[in-house]
């Protein structure tokens, strides 16, 4: 008689004539093996951002369109556009936000949380240098530590919402203000407000704005930024939401930018800032 454990919990009694070591060992997937998609068609579904649901999607060449899926979309925008590694707990998080029934205490918890990742994706795009620190035991640990020079932006009203998941990281960090709105009539965007650390052009800036529709907003700002001598390769955008027009727009017209995003879709939740700060 031996025992043999099972995935139920249970304890099962058998008779086992000729003993074999394997029959004791379940086999389980490790948790940095990935599954095979033959095995789990139901797990890998949940990753497929954008279905191609119609034959539109084979027309998509030379711009992006809703059709495509993300990796479509960020080969055609370039390597400037990057995007978090999604996984459940982002999408659950991206579904809570666009969910109109969603209470605004939950949207400002989720948007908190999403905040929170995409800040600290970001801070992994800021320059790091080595260093070595004594542990209590008297042991030489060899390790990182920021670069000084980094600094925070955001573009007003929306931006202001990620400032705290910034600080939350960095406490001593500068953070920058814009204020820009869209003329009424011709939608153009314009410069209200804006200041700056005195130094900016020679920091590196996470410019902060959570959702990039048409991008016109964004482009404005960076225009200030340069203005500032700040030059477009040491900004880093981050943003929680993009459409496919407002990520290439920007990064036509910088293509030395980089964005940072955990979505990219052709509808966009532009409610967020009325939620968020329960102005709807």
């Amino acid at each position: 008689m031996i025992f043999t454990e099972y995935p139920n919990d249970f304890w099962h009694k058998a008779k086992i004539d000729h003993f074999d070591p394997q029959l004791l060992a379940i086999k389980m997937p490790c948790h940095n093996q990935q599954l095979n998609n033959s095995e789990s068609p139901e797990h890998a579904a949940k990753h497929v951002r954008f279905a191609r649901s119609s034959p539109a999607a084979d027309t998509c060449q030379d711009e992006p369109c809703e059709h495509q899926t993300t990796s479509d979309i960020q080969r055609l925008i370039g390597p400037q556009l990057k995007l978090l590694p999604l996984n459940d707990q982002i999408r659950e998080l991206q579904t809570i936000i666009r969910d109109k029934t969603t209470s605004r205490g939950d949207f400002v918890f989720c948007a908190d949380r999403l905040i929170r990742l995409v800040v600290e994706e970001g801070l992994n795009q800021l320059p790091y240098s080595e260093c070595t620190v004594t542990t209590p035991t008297g042991h030489k640990y060899e390790g990182v530590k920021f670069e000084k020079g980094n600094c925070g932006v955001s573009i007003m009203r929306s931006g202001e919402a990620m400032e705290q998941g910034l600080r939350d990281c960095c406490r001593s960090i500068r953070i920058g203000k814009i204020l820009i709105q869209s003329d009424e009539e011709t939608q153009k965007a314009k410069v209200y407000y804006a200041k700056f650390p005195p130094d900016i052009s020679r920091r590196k800036v996470l410019l902060m704005y959570p959702i990039l529709s048409t991008g016109n907003t964004v482009i404005e700002a960076v225009r200030v930024l340069n203005e500032h001598g700040l030059q477009a390769k040491h900004i880093i955008l981050l943003s929680l939401f993009s459409t496919p027009h407002g990520a290439r727009s920007i990064v036509q017209e910088f293509p030395d930018i980089t964005i940072l995003t955990t979505e990219v879709h052709a509808v966009a939740p532009t409610h967020f800032g009325q939620r968020y700060f329960g102005t709807d």
